[in-house]
């Protein structure tokens, strides 16, 4: 690099803004060896045939490389366009429900084998090994098993697998060139309705205006609000591992109200 400003840490990796020999602005995440920086960089080039994202420059063992994102505030014509993007690129599809990289969200592995449908994808490859490893009261755990065992009959219809972003809080969402950029994914063949309750759980400005786009270019199947608490029972439960308790009370309501389907 020609220069680098340092941007501070984040999981345990320094982060910096650079500019390259060439002059092009790049993002550099530096850190200990760890598959995480190759996960990444195959999620971004992965979504980036269906829709914008930063460019990979350069992923190593312990970097990642990517195009600067110039960020600019948020309006509602981009989140209009932002919920466009994100439908095509859900339709845009996947092999099957995993992904063949491991996966990782924040530091934490997560098993992309393949399975034969999302339900059974959802709860042995994200709520259930999320589960063993929350540390909960035995009441609160079996009350999660008994919502992972509804699964078949409260998921909705069979869909198709989605290609989506995995992680998809407001923070992984920035906002440039007039629409939303997707970064730091968790990328992977899964359903459609995860990525929106992930935005629905922890907000996104003009979440309203994205919402009615993505339904205008890629319509819902019927009862998918009432599904969004079932969505959201692997984030919350990895807030729980990575956080503790004080997500306890927000991942058990979610319990409950999937218990109530």
């Amino acid at each position: 690099m020609r220069s680098a400003e340092d941007l501070g840490s984040s999981h345990g990796r320094r982060l910096r803004r650079g500019v390259l020999e060439d002059g092009r602005q790049v993002f550099a995440k530096i850190g200990a060896a760890s598959d995480v920086f190759a996960s990444e960089a195959a999620g971004l080039r992965w979504l980036g045939e269906a829709i914008t994202v930063p460019e990979v420059v350069e992923v190593g063992p312990d970097r990642l490389v990517l195009s600067w994102v110039p960020e600019e505030p948020p309006t509602a014509g981009a989140a209009g366009r932002f919920g466009a993007d994100l439908a095509r690129l859900h339709r845009a599809g996947a092999a099957g429900f995993g992904a063949p990289w491991p996966g990782f969200i924040a530091d934490l592995p997560m098993d992309n084998s393949p399975a034969g449908d999302w339900p059974d994808f959802y709860a042995t490859r994200r709520v259930l090994p999320f589960l063993r490893r929350a540390r909960l009261p035995a009441r609160d755990v079996a009350l999660v098993e008994r919502a992972v065992e509804r699964l078949p009959e409260v998921s909705g219809p069979p869909e198709p697998p989605a290609r989506i972003h995995g992680d998809l809080w407001s923070g992984n969402v920035l906002w440039s060139g007039g629409t939303g950029v997707l970064v730091d994914p968790a990328a992977h063949g899964g359903h459609r309705e995860t990525d929106l309750a992930m935005l629905a759980l922890f907000g996104l400005p003009y979440l309203d205006r994205v919402m009615r786009a993505y339904e205008e270019e890629f319509p819902l199947a019927p009862g998918w609000r009432e599904r969004v608490p079932l969505h959201q029972l692997h984030p919350l439960l990895v807030h729980v591992v990575l956080y503790g308790g004080s997500y306890r009370d927000a991942l058990m309501n979610a319990v409950t109200r999937v218990l109530s389907l």
